[in-house]
């Protein structure tokens, strides 16, 4: 993929996977809209991709105001006539005791950020792309969307219905020129993992991770899961039966 003339959208760029990608597409020099609450950081990224060699937008906003999201994507589109991808990465993980305890604002926060800032992204580019027949839409999901995880409920459902989401939008669009790929990665070090105790399965470097969400993105896979040891158990564990899957699966304190 030339990646000089790809137009990238990236939501959730501020920190993490979305800082990273942000990197490494604007050393593949992409031109960028860094989209995030989070203005200081925005700027000091899009500083650092501008010296990578990419050419970097900031849109400070929050994900989960639709109208804010609209503009920026429109902003972005008018100055580069056109966005060629999504890709759609914030997300929060709810590894608070208020989460962990279900009170409703909550669990409803996670869901507002990771499920319905996604679909807001998607509002704000789907259109346009439909009209001039060509498009990706990147959903980062995670191996949590399968099945749920101890003191997980609300990631884990934010996840699995941002999988199927985006999967639906997939098949509304299959002959429309826009592809859609879900990458479902598994622990990577960032600041969403950082605290916790107990170890965590197949962990992944960051740096190690990000070829992996290249790679996906540039063969426009329609779902790509890694570490391959995790997702190969993951993807095991959908057929085992509950009460197998209570047992083993209640044991995880990964989230400790």
């Amino acid at each position: 993929m030339n990646w000089k003339e790809k137009v990238v959208l990236l939501i959730g760029a501020s920190s993490g996977i979305g800082e990273a990608l942000a990197i490494a597409l604007a050393k593949r020099e992409a031109n960028l809209g860094l989209l995030a609450r989070r203005e200081a950081e925005l700027r000091d990224l899009a500083g650092r991709c501008e010296d990578a060699g990419g050419t970097a937008r900031v849109f400070a906003c929050d994900v989960t105001d639709a109208d804010a999201v609209q503009g920026a994507a429109g902003a972005f589109r008018n100055e580069f006539d056109h966005i060629d991808i999504l890709i759609a990465n914030a997300g929060v993980g709810g590894n608070n005791a208020e989460t962990r305890a279900f009170k409703p604002e909550a669990v409803k926060n996670v869901i507002d950020i990771n499920l319905l800032g996604a679909a807001n992204s998607i509002y704000a580019v789907l259109p346009q792309m439909i009209e001039r027949g060509s498009g990706h839409l990147v959903a980062i999901s995670s191996l949590a969307g399968f099945r749920g995880l101890p003191k997980s409920a609300a990631y884990s459902a934010s996840k699995a219905g941002m999988t199927a989401f985006f999967e639906s939008v997939r098949l509304d669009v299959a002959h429309k020129g826009v592809n859609v790929t879900i990458i479902q990665p598994g622990f990577i070090k960032t600041p969403l993992t950082s605290g916790r105790g107990n170890k965590m399965p197949f962990l992944m470097e960051l740096e190690d991770a990000i070829p992996h969400f290249i790679r996906a993105i540039e063969n426009k896979k329609k779902f790509a899961a890694f570490p391959w040891q995790l997702a190969t158990i993951v993807r095991v564990g959908r057929i085992f039966p509950a009460w197998l899957y209570d047992r083993i699966a209640g044991r995880a304190r990964y989230r400790e």
